[in-house]
């Protein structure tokens, strides 16, 4: 039986650690908070995924060194501002040569760092951590859809494709399909900027705009992302996949995307802070935007969807004056 740990007791690593337990896997959930592990280990449910039952074979922890013992694969699910700080609180309880599996999609501001390299960051900063395996599961995923057994497919990318086909086999279920890639900074750069980009279709969309500034925002927003993505040495295909327009397809036009929920309520009016204190939950594009506007000007590439979400959240720009600017851009061929 593969053993697994969960690090973070959120929707996403809850749905996940549900779904490999229905699999038959054995597994174990942490969290800094006792209370919340409290609440699921008693009531077998999550309150952010109304209608799932969670196994009773699924174990519960807040001691991270019970957590990261004997197990076969270890799930970073914490929310990306927190990666670093739990990967150093793990580092020093997992073998040299861990599988490393990480779900948090995001840049880290001040290193610029995807959240796998953040991983492999602290642990080459711990005594005995020589060899480092971490794998980045991303794509068009929702928690809440997860939950329910509901078709999915996500990409398993790994600089090892041995690694990556080692999840694709720890994960895949009849509901679940997962494929491999070996450009697992074009997966996480996607993963990271489509929150972005659904930010600008949420504005759009309570500024009162249609489908067709929709479809326009989610295609030129992949435009900037493929552009920057290959500035950095991305494979340009990896944009055309999963977790480039697939993910930006799902993140922008549903309805259970806490990015493009903040979005709309931006475009109506509040501020980013109360947009965020309104979705009662992490809103990761608010967090990854200090990060793409750094790539962006770092490589030097165009990203005008990325700046005029900047300035209407830093309150340099209204967001109805932001269309005018898009729209009265220079002409050019696509």
């Amino acid at each position: 039986m593969t053993i697994i740990g969960v690090l973070g007791a959120g929707t996403w690593g809850i749905a996940l650690a549900r779904m490999l337990a229905v699999n038959g896997r054995d597994v174990t959930v942490w969290s800094a908070l006792p209370d919340e592990l409290k609440t699921l280990r008693t009531t077998r449910r999550h309150p952010n995924l109304p209608g799932m039952e969670l196994p009773e074979s699924m174990h519960y922890t807040a001691d991270m060194a019970e957590l990261c013992a004997g197990k076969d694969l270890l799930l970073f699910a914490v929310p990306s501002v927190f990666v670093r700080s739990t990967a150093k609180k793990a580092a020093a309880h997992m073998p040299d040569g861990q599988l490393i599996v990480d779900v948090a999609k995001g840049m880290e501001e001040k290193t610029l760092m995807t959240m796998s390299e953040v991983i492999e960051d602290e642990l080459a900063k711990a005594p005995g951590h020589e060899h480092c395996r971490v794998v980045a599961l991303s794509g068009p995923t929702h928690a809440e859809e997860v939950a329910r057994d509901l078709p999915t497919v996500i990409v398993a990318a790994a600089k090892d494709v041995a690694d990556a086909k080692t999840v694709q086999k720890i994960f895949t279920n009849p509901n679940f399909r997962v494929y491999t890639n070996t450009d697992r900074l074009g997966t996480e750069l996607g993963g990271a900027i489509k929150n972005v980009i659904a930010l600008s279709v949420g504005i759009a969309m309570g500024l009162g705009y249609g489908d067709n500034a929709k479809a326009a925002l989610i295609t030129r927003g992949n435009a900037e992302l493929s552009r920057l993505g290959i500035a950095m040495g991305c494979r340009p295909e990896t944009f055309a996949g999963l977790s480039g327009m697939g993910d930006l397809i799902v993140t922008c036009t549903s309805m259970h995307s806490r990015n493009l929920h903040a979005g709309m309520l931006i475009g109506r009016g509040a501020a980013a802070e109360e947009a965020k204190k309104e979705v009662g939950q992490v809103v990761e594009g608010i967090n990854a935007l200090p990060a793409a506007r750094r790539l962006e000007k770092k490589y030097k590439v165009e990203m005008p969807i990325v700046d005029v979400v900047d300035a209407i959240l830093s309150g340099k720009m209204a967001a109805r004056d932001a269309v005018d600017a898009l729209m009265g851009r220079n002409l050019k061929g696509e």
